[in-house]
Formats: C-alpha cells, sequence, structure tokens
C-alpha cells in the first residue's frame, strides 16, 4: 500500500508564506500592487492580508510554468482526504462546477436524468450546453409542502423510459438538511454502465464525522460537486469537484471545467479550500462532533419555545421523505407563531440582529456549522424567544398559496436552450399562463426554480409566485421581480 501523504502540509498557503517572505516586486495583475495602489477606505474596511495575498496563480504564487506544482499538490491531498480518484479547485463556485459535470457527462440533445429540485446552476448549464434533461420528481411531502431528493425508483424509472440518458444527476443534500439513497442511485446508475453526478454542495463536512450522512464518493458516486463555503471554513465561490470510477475521462472534467472558468483564479480562494482540507483533516473530526454536539441542545432549546417546531428526522426522513438527515441545518417552522417564515426572517434581521439562511412560506433555516459555540448560538435563542413573544405583532401576513405537487410540476415542450436564446416577449402576469417561459422563476434561496426556460406555465404556479412575492418571496432571477410581466416564448 502507498503511503499516504502528509495532510500536515498545506501547498497553497506554503507558497503564499514564501512568496511573502522573499518579497517579491509584481510588474504583473493585479494592479493595486500588494495593496499600495488600493483605495483607503477599502484597505481599511478589509485590511493589507487580503490584498497581500491576492496574487497570479502562476508568475506570482508559482512559477509561471507551475512546476512547483503547488495547485496540483493541493488538490491532490484534497482527493485523498474525501477518498476521490481527482480532485479540482474552482473558484467559480459549485455553479462552475455543477456545469463542467453535466458537460463531461452529456452534450447537445442527449439525455440526462436530473432530480426536479435541482439549484438553477444545473438549469443554468442545460442552457448553456444544449442537454435534455428528463426531470425525476422529488419525493413530496404534502403535509409540509417540502421536497427531499427523489427515490431511486423514480431514477430507475426513468431509465427505463429513456434508456439512451447519458446518466443521472442527484441533489444531496437538500438546502433542507435532507439526503438521497446515493448508495442505491449510484449502483443502480452502474449497473447500467452510466455515471452517477450528485451536486453535494452543502455537503463538504460530510466526509470528517461518521455521525454524518454518507458522503457521495463512499456511496460509489462519479463526480461530486460540493461548496467548501457553504459548510466548510473556505471563502465564498470556494468549490471543488472530485472525481471517481472510470466512467468519466478526467482529462475530459477538467477540459469543461477549463472552458467555463476563469483564466484569473483568486489565490485567496484556493488557500481557504487548502486551509479546510489540512483543518479537517487534522482536527474535523472534533470539531464536528462539538457542532453535532451544540446542534442538538439547540434543537432541543429552541423546539421548547412555544410556537417553534425543529424538523428532525421524524418529520423529514422514512417512506416517502428523504433518506438521511444532516442535523446541522436547524430547519424551524414557524407556522405555530401565526406568522410566515419571511416575516420571522425579516423580524430577527432588523430587531435582533440574526441572520437566517433561508426563509419560506412557514419555515426558516438557521445554518449551525464547527465555527459555533456559546456566543452564536446563546444570541440565537434568545432572538427565537423574542420572536416568540413579538408574534402577535408580526401578524399572519399575506397568505401564500402552495399548489398541489402535481400543479407545481410543469410540461417541459421546448429545450431550455432554445426557450432562453430564441424569440421571446415580455406579457402581463394574468396572460402567462398556457405560455412557455423563456426565463427562470426561482425563489431565492434556496435557489430552485419554481419555472425554467422551456416549461409551459400554469395558472396555479403563476398564483403560487404571485402570492409567494406579496407574502415577501425575493424572485430575483426574474426580468420583472415584481412578477407584473413574465418573459415568454414569442408565439
Amino acid at each position: 500500500m502507498p503511503e499516504r501523504p502528509d495532510h500536515r502540509q498545506a501547498p497553497v498557503l506554503e507558497a503564499l508564506a514564501a512568496h511573502h517572505a522573499r518579497g517579491e516586486l509584481s510588474f504583473t495583475p493585479p494592479g493595486h500592487k500588494q495593496a499600495r495602489g488600493a483605495d483607503p477606505e477599502v484597505r481599511r474596511l478589509l485590511g493589507d492580508a487580503a490584498f497581500h495575498s491576492d496574487l497570479l496563480a502562476s508568475g506570482g504564487l508559482d512559477e509561471r510554468r507551475t512546476r512547483g506544482r503547488v495547485l496540483e499538490r493541493a488538490e491532490e491531498l484534497m482527493a485523498d482526504a474525501v477518498h476521490a480518484a481527482h480532485t479540482f479547485f474552482s473558484t467559480c463556485g459549485s455553479s462552475l462546477s455543477v456545469k463542467a459535470a453535466i458537460l463531461s457527462v452529456a452534450g447537445p440533445h442527449e439525455k440526462l436524468l436530473i432530480g426536479r429540485d435541482a439549484h438553477k446552476s444545473v438549469v443554468s448549464g442545460l442552457i448553456i450546453s444544449g442537454v435534455r434533461p428528463v426531470w425525476v420528481d422529488p419525493e413530496w411531502d404534502r403535509e409540509r409542502h417540502l421536497a427531499h431528493p427523489p427515490a431511486p425508483a423514480a431514477y430507475e424509472a426513468a431509465f427505463a423510459a429513456h434508456p439512451d440518458a447519458k446518466g443521472a444527476l442527484v441533489t444531496s443534500p437538500t438546502p433542507y438538511g435532507t439526503t438521497a439513497d446515493l448508495r442505491a442511485l449510484a449502483e443502480l446508475c452502474h449497473a447500467r454502465g452510466k455515471p452517477l453526478l450528485v451536486d453535494e454542495a452543502w455537503g463538504a463536512h460530510l466526509p470528517f464525522h461518521p455521525d454524518l450522512p454518507t458522503w457521495a464518493m463512499d456511496a460509489g458516486a462519479d463526480v461530486c460537486v460540493t461548496s467548501i463555503h457553504k459548510m466548510g471554513s473556505g471563502l465564498e465561490q470556494g468549490s471543488v469537484f472530485h472525481l471517481g470510477g472510470d466512467l468519466i475521462d478526467p482529462a475530459v472534467l477538467a477540459s469543461r471545467a477549463d472552458l467555463l472558468g476563469t483564466t484569473s483564479p483568486s489565490v485567496l480562494l484556493y488557500a481557504g479550500m487548502d486551509g479546510w482540507r489540512r483543518q479537517m483533516m487534522l482536527h474535523g473530526r472534533e470539531l464536528l462532533g462539538g457542532a453535532l454536539d451544540r446542534a442538538a441542545q439547540v434543537r432541543a432549546a429552541i423546539d421548547a419555545i412555544d410556537g417553534l417546531h425543529v424538523h428532525g428526522r421524524a418529520d423529514f426522513c422514512g417512506p416517502g421523505l428523504g433518506h438521511d438527515l444532516d442535523p446541522l441545518p436547524v430547519v424551524i417552522d414557524v407556522s405555530g407563531l401565526g406568522t410566515s417564515g419571511y416575516r420571522a426572517a425579516d423580524r430577527l434581521r432588523e430587531r435582533h440582529g440574526i441572520d437566517a439562511h433561508l426563509a419560506d412560506h412557514r419555515r426558516i433555516s438557521t445554518q449551525l456549522t464547527h465555527a459555533d459555540d456559546e456566543s452564536t448560538t446563546q444570541p440565537l435563542l434568545a432572538a427565537l424567544r423574542a420572536l416568540a413573544a413579538e408574534a402577535p405583532e408580526l401578524g399572519p401576513g399575506p397568505e401564500v398559496v402552495v399548489p398541489a405537487p402535481e400543479q407545481l410540476r410543469l410540461e417541459q415542450v421546448m429545450l431550455p436552450r432554445d426557450a432562453y436564446f430564441g424569440p421571446v416577449e415580455d406579457v402581463p402576469a394574468a396572460k402567462a399562463a398556457g405560455r412557455v417561459t423563456a426565463e427562470m422563476l426561482t425563489p431565492y434561496p434556496p435557489g430552485i426554480p419554481a419555472a425554467l426556460p422551456g416549461e409551459r406555465l400554469t395558472e396555479p404556479l403563476l398564483h403560487y409566485l404571485r402570492t409567494g412575492i406579496a407574502a415577501g418571496m425575493n424572485l430575483p432571477d426574474a426580468v420583472d421581480t415584481s412578477l407584473g410581466t413574465v418573459r415568454v416564448v414569442a408565439e
């Protein structure tokens, strides 16, 4: 057996330290020249350290032909950490990584099975690539109006109906913390010689503690995309994607990422990802064990507040629901307070200085990580207790009319690419039912399109979005964010 690499190393951080120690003068971008040219107020706010570590990846961090293999060595260490054959760093977020994964498996007009609870970045990949989606319905909790990852049986039925599909893509965990049965999905894909792609943007921490749900690469996935900035310690936009098995050529995956990515990657983001991997390999079990203990305490404390209910395994896992649950996203049903998640989230921010992760018509999510301790959880609990006491001031707010699952699912009548790039027109929302949308209509967060290019709009769906906006829903993708008009395919 080959000896495992030394995870005390952090090649990017070490190269940065060496660059600083050499005191090199740069006559290359970035133009701020190690903070000297930056605006004084910007320097005061950000500090010079950010600028001092902002340098070229090649011809700065590494020499111009990258013979020091700084990034390559960091990626090799990350791959070893999570049991992948290859790992690639991205400084364009998992939005780029998932597009690269799609393009490495299917091309224009080829089919790919995709859970309909996919993030908007997946739909963007379909628009760019011209891939034909075969949508797989998620498990829908009719009582709570919440979607969980599709079951393996749904993918099996989709493969039976579309045996020419090039592979499958699933989102796991969801932003609400539920996961798919990845082992079963990998097995059914591989029985057909097809790859499984996992959008695991919310699961960067999963490999580093045994009490967390199974991680995609350990379950046999072929490509896994994860956001280091979501549940890890990286900076925003830091993403990695991992490759296993032999169904996808690593050179193809790297090429697709290069096609989409920037030629000016941020060394700051590389450093954050490299340092996070070292942190997890050296201390991850201890840090995440502490986080899980805190999450259990916080969940119990919130559940004891009148009018609040924390969703747990009994709510989210089982037949027709999710396969497993990550307890760190603490999802709180506030409907018992007689108000909406939108109003609760706004009150927490405006009056108590607490930012919730996401809000919907009846819930908020308060994400915990290994970075939280009593200095953060105690103010959170105090704010939630105050919120419960203030609930009569908030009132119910406008009703969000959430349709039944069958009314939320729209018919895909055109390729997303054809609808997006074809002739379009803007029509009043009141007259948009029956028309084919040419834009994404995406409540954000969590960023799952309610309608996407090429789907035929229905009145129940439009009414849901209009009532949602009136209640506080954010719809940033739409050309008209108030949904007075909708961009549709021209007739």
